[in-house]
C-alpha cells in the first residue's frame, strides 16, 4: 500500500484493516501521534487527511483516501506552526500526552475557520480530552493562533 505522509510517499506491506495510527507509529516511525483510547473518543491520535482532522485509530489504512499530515509535518523547531507557537506562549502542556492531537485538531479548525468564537472553539475541541485540565489555556492558545493566522 502506498500513502503520502508529510509530503513523503511511503510504501508499506500491512493488512488493509490496520489502523492508520499503527502504520504511522510502527511502520513509518512517526511517534508524535499518540494512542489514547482506540475508539476515537479522546483525540490523542488526531492527524489530518487532506486537511481534515481525523482520528487515526479508526481509519483503516485500506480505506485511506488522501494525504496525511502528522504533528511532525505541520512545523519544525525553526519555524513553528502558529498553533504550536501559541501553545508554547500559553504554556498549554502539562503532561503533554494529548497535545499533538489537540494541536492537530486546532490547526485543522483554523484552516477552515480562522476567526472562531469561543463556542466554536469549545465545540470543535470538545472531542480532544486533556486529563490535566488545561482547557482554558487551550482556548486562549487557539485564539492567539487564530489572530496570528489572520495577520499572516
Amino acid at each position: 500500500m502506498k500513502l503520502t505522509v508529510n509530503g513523503t510517499e511511503h510504501e508499506v506491506e500491512v493488512d488493509p484493516n490496520m489502523p492508520l495510527l499503527w502504520v504511522l507509529r510502527d511502520e513509518i516511525g512517526l511517534t508524535g501521534t499518540k494512542y489514547g483510547c482506540g475508539i476515537a473518543q479522546c483525540g490523542a491520535c488526531t492527524v489530518h487527511v487532506d486537511g481534515q482532522a481525523v482520528r487515526s485509530c479508526q481509519v483503516a489504512i485500506g480505506d485511506l483516501n488522501g494525504d496525511v499530515t502528522t504533528i511532525e509535518g505541520i512545523g519544525n523547531p525553526e519555524t513553528l506552526h502558529a498553533v504550536q507557537e501559541s501553545w508554547v506562549e500559553h504554556q498549554v502542556a502539562q503532561c503533554g500526552y494529548c497535545q499533538s492531537g489537540q494541536i492537530m485538531q486546532a490547526a485543522s479548525m483554523l484552516e477552515f475557520n480562522p476567526d472562531p468564537s469561543d463556542d466554536v472553539i469549545d465545540a470543535v475541541m470538545s472531542g480532544n480530552l486533556c486529563r490535566c485540565g488545561t482547557y482554558p489555556r487551550i482556548r486562549a492558545a487557539v485564539k492567539t493562533a487564530a489572530a496570528k493566522i489572520r495577520e499572516a
